[in-house]
């Protein structure tokens, strides 16, 4: 059950909180106790629920539905926080407490009158609170501006009642860390999500992340672990540029999303071998080394986010012979997708063709744009394709406009000592892709016929 204020952009409260309750796969209830008219710029109004209302909204979840855990954020006034205590500890419902003192884009949602109340009547009833680095300061009078301060900090919360106390403080001491205290410390330590746009809903998603995590039976220590992969795993995966200010908004089903463009991405690559077996001209493109044709899974980090042909497609006599399409079939083309999609997101399907100075020709007739690489530049250190498709789209980009954000459509190389002459067909996905190399052996075959 989240108790919670209404956020009208939909990234943090309420919205935020039953996201994330049905990305982790329990069901969400919902006790309103404000409604705030709110933007990328800050909150413009705020109208509190009565007290009476969010009395009874509490008694309807738990004496009908029932509630497993709950967690708390905007409780706006004293009377509220009087209210919701009352109630957690008539029912014994068991809750994180995330003390939400402002808006992330700005604005009070907590009266300063009731700080007191929340700390005196709701903190000593929570099995744990999750401040950020700013309100562990405000609660516990202790300015934190070091790992030192901010163990003092942790400490005197823990003192004033609460079971345990989580300071999320990633943004503040540049390693990504969380401190846990419940009788002794724990850093949990992650990964730094660099980003120019403000976080909207982070806060909001662990607390709720750490309420289901418990409500499902783990322990506190994995609840935390757990929740903080979680709101690591959405902010990276964040709707960018939400808003006049561009708030990045957390995406709680950005997991959910990744698993099914995954499978998207399977389809595509068997699609596109079934496209290419049956024209009658590409066999003519496929080099020695064999092709590979290969898509990545929105937001891939690795080969294993990518699929891609077994052991490539080889050519045997005037037909072509294909394995099955897998994640992590082939470490080669994932390389050169994951160095395209570094600069745009969007490129995410690319295939290996032969060169040759026909080729190139044919290519520039059909429009491709163009990018190359020399190997005999290549530093010593580096995996080719990675620096390859790196170095030939840096090189690209700066021939461009400057609002050019695209990418080449194919990138090629004249080879080396042992390595053959490559062309690396880039698109959105694996079918388009295909298609435009069967547009290139399609019109080499024209050329040669006439």
């Amino acid at each position: 059950m989240s108790i919670a204020g209404s956020d009208s952009s939909g990234g943090a409260g309420v919205q935020a909180d039953l996201r994330t309750f049905a990305a982790l796969g329990v069901y969400g209830t919902a006790v309103i106790t404000s409604v705030t008219a709110q933007d990328s710029e800050g909150v413009r109004r705020r109208e509190d629920v009565s007290v009476g209302l969010v009395r009874e909204q509490i008694e309807a979840v738990v004496e009908d539905i029932g509630v497993d855990f709950a967690k708390t954020g905007m409780l706006a006034s004293s009377a509220i926080v009087e209210c919701v205590a009352e109630a957690l500890r008539r029912y014994d419902v068991p809750f994180v407490l995330d003390p939400v003192l402002e808006a992330g884009a700005g604005g009070t949602l907590l009266d300063e009158s009731a700080l007191p109340t929340l700390v005196e009547k709701l903190l000593p009833l929570a099995a744990v609170t999750t401040p950020n680095v700013a309100e562990a300061s405000v609660i516990s009078g202790i300015e934190i501006t070091d790992e030192k301060s901010m163990r003092a900090a942790a400490l005197r919360i823990y003192e004033l009642g609460v079971e345990a106390v989580v300071i999320t403080g990633g943004h503040f001491n540049r390693k990504g860390a969380d401190l846990l205290y419940d009788g002794e410390f724990l850093e949990l330590r992650g990964e730094i999500i660099q980003t120019a746009e403000r976080i909207h809903g982070a806060g909001c998603t662990f607390s709720a992340a750490l309420a289901a995590e418990l409500a499902k039976g783990r322990s506190l220590r994995e609840a935390v672990a757990a929740a903080k992969r979680f709101v690591t795993t959405a902010i990276s995966g964040g709707w960018q540029r939400v808003g006049r200010r561009e708030m990045l908004v957390v995406d709680q089903l950005f997991t959910l999303r990744k698993a099914e463009s995954k499978l998207d991405a399977i389809k595509s690559v068997k699609t596109a071998v079934k496209m290419l077996r049956r024209s009658g001209s590409f066999v003519k493109l496929i080099p020695e080394v064999g092709v590979n044709v290969g898509m990545a899974a929105v937001g891939a980090e690795s080969a294993a986010d990518v699929a891609a042909v077994c052991g490539r497609i080889r050519r045997c006599g005037n037909e072509m012979a294909a394995g099955c399409v897998e994640l992590g079939a082939s470490e080669h083309v994932a390389r050169v997708i994951l160095a395209a999609m570094e600069f745009n997101a969007e490129i995410r399907a690319a295939m290996n063709v032969r060169l040759s100075s026909e080729i190139l020709e044919a290519c520039r007739q059909l429009g491709l744009k163009l990018a190359s690489f020399s190997r005999a530049e290549e530093p010593t250190g580096v995996k080719t394709l990675d620096w390859g498709v790196r170095e030939a789209a840096r090189r690209w980009l700066a021939s461009q406009p400057q609002t050019t954000t695209n990418f080449p459509d194919a990138v090629y190389d004249w080879g080396a000592e042992g390595k053959e002459p490559m062309l690396r067909l880039f698109g959105k996905n694996a079918v388009e892709v295909a298609e435009r190399a069967l547009k290139l052996s399609e019109m080499l075959s024209h050329d040669r016929k006439t």
